[in-house]
């Protein structure tokens, strides 16, 4: 019988504003290219008819469907598996019908830890269920760890490592109760098409974004929240208005909001270009730039985050404009081509912008100091890593 490295991830969906789940869908295709036999499962978004057949044989790996693979830019033959969770109508006490329930106490245990080799999760009710029925366990928590986790959880022979994505969060885990050989922190990855060049795509996009001959394009890729940056790049925008800007990503609500935003500061060099599909396009966008800008504000959120953006727009090849936040701090002594400045300050940003501009003119073929620095931090790189503490 056939035994899986098995990826759970609590939600895989066709919608903006999925860093977490993009994490868990990468995870799993790393592992899948590193030739572990693997299964991402995650419980079906949409309710359908209730199937019985489905409910009673829910573990059926195939290969994801063409939607999944381009939105996810899927490059292995990773399989994947979805578990019903059927609208029960009888009244029956909360904890018997709650999904976590049902999925911990029920598919896992009767239908799947028996397939599976290695569970690698970022949901802790999962990795204690694993964890009971003797699974060697990857347990993933990208935030400060508020709560106390169970001593007899954390110091199974079965819990293997728990991940985090910066020292400061590690110490949250080791408070937690995780042995502190147990606990490491790493940084996020890339997809292996970053690496892949793609000059012609990258010139139709400078085609269809600038409006003038020789006109700087500076590209944001990820999550429009303020803590991110965006209101400052607009800002900055409105500083630098001979520089034309493109923003991706965002929910169709966030896009309308932020081009409200830059019309009432009348910033008309700015353009949201919303979600980028198939995903695989985003990857001649970022070659597309002059350079790449990573705004990020100070506060809670700049003490954990590990965006993964960085490293995309490290394998790019194009020069970067990085805030000094903290979880980034050590790559400011790396070689990389990149112009740091102080967090919260649109102007210092947009000096930095000009000053990148005029030290790194556009290569459309990269510079090759970031594209070499980035292979270090493909989602490969970073199971091999953990996989190094499963015997």
């Amino acid at each position: 019988m056939s035994k899986y490295y098995l990826v759970y991830s609590h939600q895989i969906s066709l919608q903006p504003n999925t860093a977490h789940e993009i994490h868990d869908v990468q995870c799993a295709d790393a592992a899948a290219n590193l030739g572990y036999p693997t299964v991402l499962v995650y419980p079906e978004q949409q309710q359908k008819n209730f199937n019985l057949f489905n409910f009673l044989f829910p573990f059926r790996p195939q290969l994801p469907s063409k939607e999944i693979v381009e939105f996810y830019d899927i490059q292995s033959n990773l399989k994947t598996a979805t578990l019903p969770l059927p609208k029960l109508s009888l009244p029956l006490p909360n904890k018997f019908t709650n999904p976590s329930t049902i999925i911990c106490k029920y598919y896992f245990p009767l239908h799947i830890f028996p397939k599976t080799k290695v569970l690698h999760t970022r949901d802790w009710n999962c990795a204690k269920a694993a964890v009971q029925n003797k699974i060697p366990t990857i347990y993933e928590s990208h935030y400060f760890q508020s709560k106390p986790l169970e001593n007899k959880i954390v110091n199974s022979p079965y819990f293997k490592i728990a991940i985090t994505q910066s020292e400061l969060t590690r110490q949250s885990l080791i408070q937690a109760g995780v042995p502190e050989s147990k606990a490491i922190w790493l940084h996020n990855g890339f997809g292996q098409s970053f690496l892949t060049r793609q000059p012609a795509e990258a010139q139709a996009w400078r085609k269809e974004l600038l409006s003038k001959e020789n006109q700087p394009l500076v590209v944001y890729s990820g999550a429009l929240y303020r803590f991110k940056g965006i209101d400052l790049l607009i800002e900055v925008a409105r500083l630098l208005p001979h520089i034309q800007f493109a923003i991706t990503g965002g929910t169709d609500a966030q896009i309308q909001h932020y081009r409200e935003l830059a019309q009432a500061k009348q910033v008309d060099n700015i353009n949201f270009l919303g979600w980028i599909l198939p995903r695989s396009r985003l990857v001649s966008l970022l070659q597309a730039a002059d350079l790449l800008a990573h705004p990020h504000l100070l506060g809670k959120e700049a003490d954990f985050t590990n965006p993964v953006k960085f490293f995309q727009y490290i394998a790019s090849g194009t020069p970067l404009v990085v805030t000094e936040i903290l979880p980034l701090l050590p790559f400011k002594s790396s070689p990389l081509i990149a112009t740091w400045c102080p967090p919260d300050d649109p102007g210092a940003f947009a000096q930095a912008i000009e000053q990148s501009l005029r030290n790194y003119p556009y290569q459309s073929e990269g510079y090759p100091t970031n594209i070499e620095f980035a292979r270090q931090f493909t989602w490969e790189n970073r199971t091999a890593k953990i996989m190094s503490y499963i015997d």
